[in-house]
């Protein structure tokens, strides 16, 4: 069984990685995460949401039309 300790809500998410909770809502739609629906909340994977923050942070800034 998951430990709770392993999920954030998109509010935690958000306060941990500094990203905006619409972002972090499509990178849920968009499977970049994993994600659980608990009740009424959807929980983040701790460890995937910082993964994918390695990830980016490795790419570095985006720009557009690149």
């Amino acid at each position: 069984m998951a430990n709770i300790d392993d999920w954030l809500t998109t509010a935690e998410a958000a306060h941990l990685t500094g990203y905006n909770i619409q972002y972090l809502r499509r990178l849920v739609r968009t499977k970049k995460v994993e994600s659980r629906k608990w009740g009424r909340e959807w929980m983040i994977s701790r460890a995937s949401l910082l993964a994918y923050k390695e990830e980016n942070d490795r790419r570095g800034p985006r720009r557009k039309g690149v």
